[in-house]
């Protein structure tokens, strides 16, 4: 039983509905907020009369427990390089992803921040291009869209993986201003494949620190 191809559309579609999820909200709301500083005394007075504690370890100075310090900080650190292997050359650029399957055999899954430098890799090794809703141009090369599901055929994430990376790529959309789709947002006109490559960077480091 074939499996039906997603196209541009439908991935945009799908991580637009994902990103507008209830659950999906409580991923990416604080995920940029810090520990609240803690309360001064308000006047040297108040000072005064506050006992003076010396910590008798250096782990009482801090806020949050050690654990967390050390996840927090494996979170921040940027997505996994996509150095495994290297994309087909310019000839896999115009033939058709199917053909590619056999990449995605035994293939581990990766985080959708992965996902996404690897769909920059595609950019900018084939090419970005801003025809509505096009998979590729004649030349191979992709939109945002297009980058997502293309990384995803030759072996880099599952479906369910694309549909994330597609739903951080909305949130950091949101988070500019733009209120549309993706698509629409790769094809407006002045868009350049520096601004792609731009967003898509700033989806990386969003993703990251959330980690995925």
């Amino acid at each position: 039983m074939s499996t039906p191809t997603l196209t541009p559309d439908q991935l945009d579609v799908q991580a637009a509905r994902l990103h507008d999820t209830e659950a999906w909200q409580q991923i990416v709301s604080g995920w940029d907020l810090t520990t609240p500083d803690p309360l001064l005394p308000s006047t040297p007075d108040t000072a005064e009369q506050l006992p003076v504690s010396h910590p008798a370890d250096w782990r009482d100075l801090l806020s949050v427990p050690v654990d967390q310090l050390i996840a927090d900080s494996a979170r921040a650190l940027p997505a996994t390089a996509p150095r495994e292997r290297p994309l087909p050359g310019r000839l896999g650029a115009i033939l058709p992803d199917r053909l590619h399957s056999w990449r995605r055999i035994g293939q581990p899954e990766v985080r959708p921040s992965t996902h996404l430098a690897y769909a920059r890799q595609i950019l900018t090794e084939w090419g970005w291009q801003n025809t509505p809703y096009r998979l590729r141009n004649v030349r191979g090369a992709r939109c945002v869209c297009g980058a997502l599901l293309t990384a995803h055929r030759l072996g880099y994430g599952s479906r369910d993986t694309v549909d994330r990376a597609g739903a951080w790529l909305v949130a950091e959309l949101r988070s500019q201003g733009w209120a549309g789709l993706i698509g629409p947002w790769n094809r407006h006109p002045g868009r350049t494949a520096a601004d792609a490559l731009a967003l898509i960077d700033a989806t990386i480091s969003r993703a990251a620190r959330a980690g995925q």
